[in-house]
């Protein structure tokens, strides 16, 4: 890869996850204000690998939008290019913790902050100067923040980068799931390294076995070069070219919740990545991307919250 401005530039949602966090002397739910968004958890891992980033998004002019900001930016996240809406508020996820970690989601987001990005605002002489662009879902929901998602691909397309694309399925906030298909085919039509969660998987292919779905979208879309299917607690398949290599997940116990678990896992991969390019890789190096990623996913979950929790190199290989 040439030389370039940032490693990875991403684009989406930057919100506040609230987590349930014990109970009040009344016995009410209690619920931390951490700092989270896919996009930019993705990014907060690379940083703690040494990768250069950049996050291109909006929050409101409010005290979580700001929070936010100086988050990302402690995390050594390049805040540039993120935007304040003067009208519209930051994303709240509220998140409720379930049997195993498992979480279910309530968003507010109606409208919210990140839905408002439009083309305007887009830094296009930075996305088209980096390694990778990486992008999910949820910045194609609503029709002016999908053209601005768009119009960042085709420019990180032209200057020549990686595209990495994390549906991060969330169907609470599509009016009509056949629409969210839509626009996963538009993601997956354009990236060259996939992160799919087995879930998503089966909702696009139909198929539960991980190797059959895998099948499918490589033939639908031959673009992806690596793909890489995550399964909980079962761990993780990376697919790429006629290799298929399967690495059991870390479970040594102490898990409290998944949030940002798979956020962790593409990061690792895009780091791999990063170090090795697309060309030419082996099942041992796949293997060791695979082990490396499960390893620093499942430490995320030994601790609350995602953006401010991701571990340094020294914490994963320490595991390892």
């Amino acid at each position: 890869m040439r030389e370039k401005r940032f490693d990875v530039t991403a684009l989406g949602e930057l919100l506040i996850d609230f987590t349930e966090n014990g109970l009040s002397g009344q016995g009410n739910s209690l619920f931390e204000a951490n700092p989270g968004g896919a996009p930019c958890n993705v990014l907060a891992m690379l940083g703690k690998l040494d990768r250069s980033c950049a996050f291109v998004g909006k929050v409101g002019g409010d005290i979580f939008g700001r929070l936010l900001r100086d988050a990302a930016a402690n995390a050594g996240i390049c805040t540039d290019y993120l935007v304040f809406d003067e009208t519209v508020r930051t994303t709240l996820a509220f998140v409720k913790t379930l049997p195993g970690g498992e979480r279910d989601f309530s968003f507010y987001r109606n409208p919210g902050a990140d839905m408002m990005l439009t083309e305007s605002d887009l830094p296009l002489e930075v996305i088209g100067q980096s390694r990778i662009f990486h992008f999910g879902t949820l910045s194609m929901t609503h029709e002016g923040v999908r053209r601005a998602t768009r119009r960042a691909i085709d420019c990180a397309r032209a200057g020549g980068a990686l595209l990495s694309f994390d549906p991060n399925l969330r169907p609470p906030l599509w009016n009509d799931l056949e629409e969210a298909r839509e626009q996963l085919r538009y993601g997956l039509a354009r990236c060259h390294i996939l992160k799919i969660a087995d879930n998503e998987l089966t909702f696009m292919t139909g198929e539960t076995d991980p190797d059959r779905g895998a099948a499918i979208l490589r033939e639908q879309y031959p673009d992806i070069r690596l793909l890489n299917v995550t399964a909980g607690p079962a761990g993780s398949y990376a697919y790429y070219e006629g290799l298929r290599v399967f690495q059991p997940a870390r479970d040594l116990g102490g898990v409290i919740e998944t949030t940002g678990a798979g956020d962790t896992f593409c990061a690792c991969v895009l780091d791999y990545v990063l170090r090795c390019g697309l060309t030419g890789l082996t099942a041992a190096g796949l293997s060791e991307m695979l082990r490396f990623a499960n390893t620093a996913a499942y430490l995320v979950t030994t601790r609350k919250g995602a953006l401010l929790s991701m571990p340094d190199r020294s914490q994963v290989e320490a595991l390892l």
